[in-house]
């Protein structure tokens, strides 16, 4: 990246420290924050809806909960609907346009909330959530309960992520060291990944490869996985020096991923293109403080 081409545009919320950000799929100046008091261990959460203009980001809206929030995904339906994922073990819907509280509030979960996301794929609107009690659940949003749970991770489940080419499929990654991938149509796991040796904290999906899927664990790696041949990772990063917090595939290049760790360092990954080279063979990293 050459020297000046990029902006850095920053806030700071007083009280609050942010769990999780999310661009919006309709305007691209606008993004939502999931944030917490005290880093989520007491106290209160709240969304944050953010602009970006010449002057910086600001606030345009901000709804309190009376529990830590730990992530935001938005609706795929309105440019408004958000749900939020929370310390009390409930999920909660919001409309942005509208200045009161929640509009719906989904309470199964017994312990923490860590992970929310809303399916990508048409002709389906399914949440899916992950959580401290070690379950995922299925939920849709029309509907007041879940529709499935699914067991079977022995450790905190830490991100749950829908394919963005698979109707009905996620990932889970969880404190037993394991990425999992499920089929909403059963409960019983499809594939078990031992993933690291540590408790792997954060998966996506490759928007461009229906098989690729990354990790980040708190032993400070990033692995590629192909879920055609799953005993080897693909690619094996290392350039933090804490535990990886998220990891992101880009929506715009096929070889771009990037991560953020408890170093307090974001790293972009943009892997070498050459005809010869296989997923995981060169990589040029960029650090940005």
């Amino acid at each position: 990246m050459a020297a000046g081409s990029s902006v850095t545009r920053t806030i700071r919320i007083p009280g609050r420290h942010g769990y999780a950000v999310e661009f919006s799929p309709y305007i691209p100046s606008r993004l939502a924050c999931a944030t917490s008091e005290n880093y989520g261990i007491s106290g209160c959460g709240t969304l944050l809806v953010l602009e970006q203009n010449d002057a910086g980001l600001v606030v345009l809206k901000s709804f309190d909960w009376t529990d830590a929030l730990f992530d935001v995904t938005w609706s795929e339906v309105s440019e408004n609907i958000l749900v939020t994922s929370s310390g009390d073990g409930s999920v909660q819907m919001w409309d942005t346009s509208k200045p009161e509280g929640p509009l719906q509030v989904l309470k199964e979960h017994t312990q923490e909330v860590y992970s929310v996301d809303w399916s990508q794929t048409r002709g389906e609107q399914l949440l899916v959530s992950g959580s401290w009690d070690h379950t995922a659940k299925l939920w849709d949003p029309s509907i007041g309960k879940s529709l499935c749970t699914f067991t079977g991770h022995e450790n905190i489940v830490y991100s749950t992520i829908w394919s963005p080419h698979i109707p009905g499929c996620f990932a889970s990654a969880s404190g037993d060291q394991t990425l999992r991938i499920w089929d909403v149509k059963s409960p019983v796991c499809k594939l078990v990944i031992p993933a690291h040796q540590a408790e792997v904290l954060s998966c996506d999906w490759c928007k461009y490869d229906q098989n690729l899927l990354v990790t980040g664990a708190v032993d400070c790696s990033l692995r590629g996985w192909d879920l055609r041949s799953v005993r080897h990772p693909v690619f094996d990063l290392h350039d933090h020096t804490y535990a990886i917090r998220r990891v992101k595939f880009s929506p715009f290049q096929s070889s771009v991923l990037a991560s953020c760790s408890y170093d307090f360092t974001v790293v972009g990954f943009f892997k070498a293109l050459s005809p010869a080279s296989d997923c995981g063979s060169s990589y040029r990293v960029y650090l940005w403080p």
